[in-house]
């Protein structure tokens, strides 16, 4: 049997809204200000973007452990192209994954972000349905702290 994943979204005032799934975090999302909100959380959109690049850097962080890749740091930039009707959703993601360390293994990485990208991610695989979805990498020789 699947697990069932639900949610929780209460509207706090305006465009305003927290929400918690079954790890009960809590998530403030919000709206501008044009359109009824405060400007005081991500946007549902951006979430969803968000999600994309965590899903994917969980994928990561599990096989390079699993194939033994060496690396400081992995950052994942994002950039959606949204239609210009609504629902106007995503049309275009391009995602440029940047890894720092000092000896890391290319083909292991191409890999793993291959495996990430055809297979693991949940979210990607679900986003490519609707939006054409591109990636590259990048890996840049030195040391760097994770949140540098």
């Amino acid at each position: 049997m699947r697990d069932i994943m639900e949610a929780e979204v209460l509207q706090t005032t305006g465009g305003t809204f927290v929400g918690r799934c079954n790890s009960n975090h809590w998530v403030v999302m919000d709206s501008p200000e044009s359109v009824g909100g405060h400007n005081a959380g991500a946007t549902p959109m951006e979430l969803v973007l968000m999600a994309m690049g965590g899903c994917t850097g969980v994928d990561l962080a599990s096989l390079f452990k699993k194939m033994q890749v060496k690396y400081d740091r992995l950052q994942i930039k994002l950039s959606a192209k949204r239609a210009e009707e609504h629902p106007k959703g995503f049309t275009e993601v391009e995602i440029r994954y940047i890894i720092t360390g000092e000896n890391v293994d290319e083909e292991k990485v191409s890999h793993a972000i291959e495996l990430s990208q055809e297979k693991y991610c949940s979210v990607t695989n679900m986003i490519k349905k609707a939006a054409k979805v591109t990636y590259t990498h990048e890996i840049v020789k030195g040391r760097a702290s994770p949140l540098e």
